[in-house]
C-alpha cells in the first residue's frame, strides 16, 4: 500500500533523502530551468545520476550548484592525470620532509650524517620540485579563464 501522502502534498518516500536534493525547510524551489541534451549526453548524465543514487533533475541541480559555489571545480580526464600526479609529487615531498628532518636529528645529536645521505636526499627533493612545476605549469595552461 503506498504511503499516504504528507501535508504539503507531496509524497514521502524511505529513499526520498537520498534520491533528492537536501533544502532549507522554509525554502520552496520554485525556478524551473530547461536543459537540453543529445542522446548520448542524456545518457552519460543519466548514468551518473543513477551511479550516485540521485533522481536525474537532482544530480543535475545539485552537480551545477556545486560548480557555481566552487565546492568542485570540473576536470578533464587529461586534467585528473595531471592531479594525480601533483598529489603524488606532495606525498613524496612530504616523505622527502621526513628525511631532512632525521638528518636534522642525527646532525643535532652527534654530528654523523654522510654524504652520501645528504647527496640521496637533496636529489629527491630536486626531482620531486621538478615534477611539481611541470604538473602545476600544465594545470595552469589547461585551466580556462572565468569570463
Amino acid at each position: 500500500m503506498a504511503e499516504p501522502p504528507a501535508a504539503d502534498g507531496r509524497r514521502r518516500t524511505a529513499d526520498r533523502s537520498a534520491r533528492y536534493r537536501d533544502r532549507e525547510p522554509d525554502e520552496r524551489r520554485d525556478n524551473r530551468l530547461k536543459v537540453s541534451y543529445t542522446d548520448s549526453e542524456l545518457t552519460i548524465v543519466r548514468e551518473a545520476a543513477a551511479r550516485d543514487n540521485q533522481a536525474l533533475a537532482a544530480w543535475v541541480g545539485d552537480a551545477a550548484l556545486k560548480v557555481a559555489k566552487e565546492k568542485v571545480v570540473p576536470v578533464s580526464v587529461d586534467a585528473r592525470d595531471l592531479v594525480a600526479e601533483l598529489i603524488q609529487s606532495r606525498n613524496q615531498a612530504s616523505r622527502i620532509g621526513n628525511n631532512v628532518n632525521q638528518i636534522a636529528k642525527a646532525l643535532n645529536a652527534d654530528g654523523t650524517v654522510t654524504n652520501a645521505q645528504l647527496a640521496a636526499t637533496l636529489d629527491a627533493i630536486v626531482k620531486v620540485v621538478q615534477r611539481m612545476d611541470e604538473a602545476t605549469l600544465q594545470v595552469m595552461r589547461e585551466r580556462r579563464p572565468r569570463s
